[in-house]
């Protein structure tokens, strides 16, 4: 996954979802044509390519497996590669298997046969249904018609799951061989009621940094800076203070840093038709002006950090 993607960038569209055929087609990589900032963008959850696998087994209908997507996020920080950063973007559906997890979180009621001991069975997220393989969709509503076999999950996370953070490790080593550090933005949306149900105001964005542990702290200030001088609500790390991706990558002692960024789907689409608003241009600019301030941010933190070793 190192060399210039052959993928073709499929258009982004509204409605009715396209049908992912091959693994080969799995991911899109989208490199700039010269590295010119020591980020890495990364959009796990906004796949729209469900496979046919996944439609016949599912007792719901497309468009409400759909819940669980993170609509249209890579096209919100599309103009990365512009700006000199690489965008990884999953095509699959997290409905499908979600790579913001570790790789055998299984829940074992979903399965017909036993699973090997080396399955987290037990973790929070298993419990709420959504684990790699994902028991329910966002709003709550059971994916499949019937149990599944360990073989299909298996072949879900050898084929897919490894082939996606082969490809972002990929990324954040050449990035950090260029630039002696790297900053990996995870981009996600979040329903329009999710902060509410986890207890705090409605925000327009939430930024997680695992609590402090997963990013320096000038890079979340500067980037709840940027936000609230657009005239944006942030809040920090609820109900989202990052998943499997920010806390396994970030780690701020090595000069590599992970933030997680949710966006209020509201701001840019219609929940129940999957359409862009007609903010969605502007609000795709406000974002490069985002990624363009990280860049600012974190390139001056190196410095600063390689200044002080002299």
């Amino acid at each position: 996954m190192t060399g210039p993607s052959h993928r073709i960038k499929l258009a982004q569209m509204d409605g009715p979802v396209p049908r992912l055929a091959t693994a080969e087609a799995a991911l899109d990589v989208r490199r700039p044509g010269a590295r010119a900032t020591p980020l890495v963008l990364a959009s796990p959850h906004s796949g729209a390519e469900y496979p046919s696998d996944l439609l016949a087994a599912s007792r719901l209908d497309p468009l409400t497996l759909r819940r669980s997507e993170d609509s249209f996020v890579d096209a919100l920080f599309g103009a990365a590669p512009e700006l000199g950063a690489p965008l990884l973007a999953a095509r699959f559906p997290r409905a499908y298997l979600d790579v913001n997890r570790e790789p055998w979180e299984l829940d074992p009621a979903m399965f017909s046969d036993a699973l090997p001991s080396f399955v987290n069975a037990r973790s929070p997220r298993v419990r709420m249904g959504l684990g790699t393989i994902a028991r329910v969709v966002a709003s709550g509503e059971e994916i499949y018609a019937r149990k599944l076999c360990f073989a299909e999950a298996k072949q879900r996370i050898d084929t897919l799951y490894y082939l996606y953070h082969q490809a972002l490790g990929g990324l954040i080593e050449e990035t950090e061989d260029a630039f002696g550090g790297c900053l990996l933005i995870d981009c996600h949306s979040m329903p329009s009621a999710a902060c509410l149900s986890g207890g705090t105001e409605a925000a327009d964005f939430v930024l997680g940094d695992c609590h402090g542990t997963s990013c320096a702290p000038e890079i979340i200030t500067a980037a709840r800076q940027y936000l609230s001088e657009h005239h944006f609500t942030v809040a920090l790390n609820a109900p989202y203070s990052g998943g499997f991706t920010t806390g396994h990558y970030g780690c701020p002692e090595r000069r590599r840093h992970a933030l997680q960024i949710e966006i209020n789907r509201a701001l840019y689409m219609d929940e129940r038709s999957y359409r862009r608003k007609p903010g969605f241009s502007r609000l795709t600019a406000e974002m490069a002006g985002l990624i363009d301030r990280l860049s600012y941010v974190v390139r001056d933190c190196f410095a600063r950090g390689a200044e002080s070793r002299r």
